[in-house]
């Protein structure tokens, strides 16, 4: 997202948070962002738009967060783990995104409120891949129960903390609570016993009907790029990049993910920038599945 394109969106967030989705009017962005209703209609197609782009915009810049400050560690290393979640909580509570979020749940938007459960999912989908790989295979069967449990300690625990006023280190909190996951994550184990099992991921997602990306359509997008537009050196270079991590037998996302961002955002004020953003939006999407 370009820096205009950016304050633009930034204004319809703090207007969505301030008044609520239904009464915050495209009228209302316009004026607030000090711009024409040509140019908001030449970043977002309606204000349903505006509010995807938002969320894809906050949940991208996560993501390649939580990515960079996993490079060159160990994938089980326990600290590295709480400074992701850390950092995953920082930005929601800096964009205020709960609040974003209860307003759509609250709202009649049907899509949004889908879209709203999907970033829900891809979290939820994320923190499980993480609990597997630090506390090791054999947690599988539990792991998403064990995110679930989680999930909402770690909420209800900041919820009272700010309703009470009390000062806290959110890293402490953290690590706390997840040594509460290690103790059940063992319980579970020894016992056999578990309400939820990992296929649960699926079924949720299932049941928000999240939408499955191709392979196939990926490549074909790539090729209609390729034609529309004639890239320079740098654009082609991460382009190929980009394709020839595609194909490969194992996609390896701690280096195609890192790559999507800098095409994107090199492709910014061309002929062919919304084509760009879709492109790397599916390859996200369809490393959810992988």
């Amino acid at each position: 997202m370009n820096n205009k394109k950016k304050k633009v969106a930034d204004a319809a967030l703090k207007l969505f948070q301030e008044k609520g989705i239904q009464q915050t009017s495209v009228q209302d962005i316009i004026d607030s962002a000090n711009i024409s209703k040509g140019t908001f209609y030449n970043y977002f197609a309606t204000k349903n738009d505006c509010i995807a782009e938002i969320l894809e915009d906050l949940r991208y810049e996560a993501s390649q967060r939580r990515i960079a400050l996993q490079v060159g560690k160990d994938t089980k290393d326990r600290d590295v783990f709480i400074d992701q979640i850390s950092l995953l909580y920082t930005l929601q509570e800096a964009s205020n995104l709960h609040r974003l979020f209860e307003a759509i749940l609250h709202s009649n938007e049907k899509d949004l409120k889908k879209l709203v459960l999907q970033h829900r999912v891809y979290d939820m989908e994320w923190l499980t891949f993480r609990v597997i790989e630090v506390f090791g295979e054999d947690t599988r069967d539990y792991a998403f129960e064990g995110v679930v449990l989680f999930t909402g300690m770690l909420q209800h625990l900041l919820f009272v903390k700010r309703i009470t006023n009390n000062v806290y280190d959110l890293k402490q909190l953290i690590d706390v609570t997840l040594s509460y996951l290690e103790m059940i994550l063992q319980t579970m184990k020894s016992s056999g016993v578990s309400l939820l099992n990992y296929s649960a991921i699926n079924q949720l997602r299932t049941h928000i009907n999240k939408r499955i990306i191709k392979i196939e359509e990926i490549f074909e997008f790539a090729q209609q790029l390729q034609e529309q537009h004639q890239f320079d050196e740098d654009q082609q270079d991460l382009f190929d990049a980009i394709l020839t991590e595609l194909k490969a037998d194992r996609i390896r996302k701690p280096v195609l993910l890192p790559l999507l961002k800098p095409f994107q955002t090199s492709l910014d004020k061309t002929e062919i920038e919304l084509q760009a953003h879709t492109f790397t939006n599916l390859i996200w999407y369809y490393l959810q599945t992988k």
